[in-house]
């Protein structure tokens, strides 16, 4: 392997700016929280394949998920009855084949996976765009601190960090690197949902989408990923042979 040449000047000033007073500070309050970093057996492999991987991991729950066959579901925050019914239907056949459902704890789709993956006494991995000290959106604190208790709640950022914008897009990275297949339910064209499809279409990830009604904006999305080569989801079994 050709090793990566840098300039005398170049290495300098990295060795120079390395240290900072932030950086200190960052790690005196982080470094007795639970985490794993890149060279640990715990690490997912899945995740060390995917562009610009985390080197830190800090996390509250069950770290043996990691190891499981993991499902993305993402979706509309603003997701209809028609999103919610398709989550209760699917799920319990989730759970059941003892599949891991991975999403990002926001508002809508996301929140629901978690939620009725927990109903069903399934195993659920929830990853936020903050420290694991902060709740975002503020009404699900009590589902996130539920997932850390009975899934696995990970985040690449310390103590403290808030829920900065654009740190979500970034989060949208590790949910596609993590799982074998994302599920996508109601999505916007433009939408946060809809990056992580093509992020995980990057990763080579199995790409699925629930078609929806073409008279409405939140199906838009899924819509449009079936017909650019999505396989469009029509029954739990569908997912489940995703994985066989």
């Amino acid at each position: 392997m050709e090793h990566c040449q840098i300039t005398l000047r170049a290495q300098t000033a990295l060795l120079n700016n390395w240290a900072s007073p932030e950086l200190d500070r960052a790690v005196n309050l982080n470094q007795g929280y639970p985490h794993i970093t890149i060279v640990d057996s715990e690490y997912p492999a899945a995740l060390r394949e995917i562009f610009c991987p985390p080197l830190v991991l800090f996390y509250a729950g069950n770290l043996t998920l990691l190891q499981r066959p993991c499902l993305g579901v993402v979706g509309a925050r603003d997701a209809s009855s028609y999103g919610a019914g398709v989550l209760r239907g699917f799920i319990p056949e989730i759970v059941k084949h003892r599949l891991v459902v991975v999403s990002g704890l926001a508002r809508g789709i996301d929140g629901l996976s978690h939620q009725i993956t927990l109903e069903y006494d399934g195993m659920t991995i929830g990853i936020i765009g903050c420290g694991l000290d902060r709740y975002y959106p503020a009404e699900n604190r009590w589902l996130q601190q539920a997932v850390a208790n009975r899934g696995l709640v990970l985040s690449e950022y310390g103590r403290g960090e808030p829920p900065l914008a654009y740190r979500f897009p970034e989060r949208n990275r590790l949910i596609a690197g993590l799982v074998q297949t994302l599920l996508v339910v109601e999505a916007k064209r433009r939408s946060g949902s809809l990056i992580t499809a093509n992020i995980a279409l990057d990763e080579n990830r199995n790409v699925c989408a629930v078609p929806g009604r073409i008279d409405t904006i939140r199906s838009l999305g899924c819509n449009e990923l079936i017909a650019a080569g999505a396989k469009p989801i029509l029954r739990a079994q569908d997912l489940i042979d995703e994985f066989a």
